[in-house]
């Protein structure tokens, strides 16, 4: 029984570190507690922790118990963790390309229709940009008729 115990261990072990680095790779939050989770449980069960205090985590009701609860307790601690190491309490904005139609901005480099050396400011970014029809001056005022890919095309406001 002590052989799959320590088996068992591994298992937990290493299947929650392949999930960190999933994690790792695409981020998103919702893979690290559970591997944190599994990571600590297969250490409790390495050390013996379980087995010390007379509970057999493989084959009893209380060892079942002691699991869930080393389990709700090692998410609770990672959530709270996490939680503090993110910055700001603020959700993400997105931003999609469909979304600059019609939004109005500044040239801060010179726009034209040839080349995407142009720059305008929209709102609090800046954007390469070409102009839909001849140079605009930087400091002019423009307004967004099409996005293509990372750059969008403006018009002048008159």
């Amino acid at each position: 029984m002590l052989a799959e115990g320590i088996a068992l261990g591994w298992i937990l072990i290493v299947l929650g570190a392949v999930l960190l680095l999933v994690e790792v790779y695409q981020p998103g939050f919702f893979i690290a507690v559970p591997a944190t989770v599994l990571i600590i449980l297969g250490v409790l069960l390495l050390l013996g922790v379980l087995l010390l205090l007379g509970v057999d985590i493989l084959t009893s009701p209380t060892g079942l118990i002691v699991g869930v609860l080393a389990a709700i307790g090692a998410a609770s601690a990672t959530i709270w963790l996490y939680g503090r190491l993110t910055p700001g309490h603020e959700p993400p904005t997105t931003l999609s390309r469909d979304s600059l139609v019609g939004l109005e901005g500044t040239v801060i480099a010179p726009v034209d229709p040839e080349t995407l050396a142009g720059k305008v400011r929209l709102g609090s970014m800046e954007w390469s940009a070409r102009s839909e029809l001849g140079e605009i001056p930087a400091g002019r005022r423009v307004v967004v008729v099409r996005s293509e890919g990372v750059h969008v095309v403006v018009k002048e406001v008159r």
